[in-house]
């Protein structure tokens, strides 16, 4: 009967520590997708300053994100991640249009990764 206890209560130790850790890469991939978002808006007015600043942003939530994500939601987190590399290289070059593209692709691995 003591077995089955703390089996039982170990089973649920390690059940909230998983759906806790779901949801904190939960809100970090929101955060990064609304960031992401912002840079793209600001990425079609050709404003690649702007498109940079919120990139950086999206870019550390998707890295907390990556860090306590699993399987699949892991991969498309550093997917995002590297886009997001590539938007910031772009931003901070001035091209704004290939900065777009890779936030674009970004924003399509971070949906995936949140879902």
């Amino acid at each position: 009967m003591k077995k089955s206890i703390i089996t039982v209560a170990g089973l649920l130790l390690l059940l909230s520590v998983f759906l806790s850790t779901a949801v904190f890469a939960e809100e970090h991939a929101y955060a990064a997708i609304e960031h992401t978002s912002t840079a793209i808006a600001q990425g079609k007015t050709g404003n690649a300053l702007a498109l940079v600043e919120h990139t950086e942003k999206a870019l550390e939530h998707a890295k907390m994100a990556e860090n306590v994500a699993k399987g699949h939601i892991k991969a498309e987190m550093q997917s995002a991640v590297d886009e997001l590399d590539k938007a910031i290289t772009a931003g901070k070059a001035g091209d704004a249009k290939v900065a777009t593209i890779s936030l674009e692709k970004a924003l399509g691995f971070l949906q995936a990764g949140n879902k």
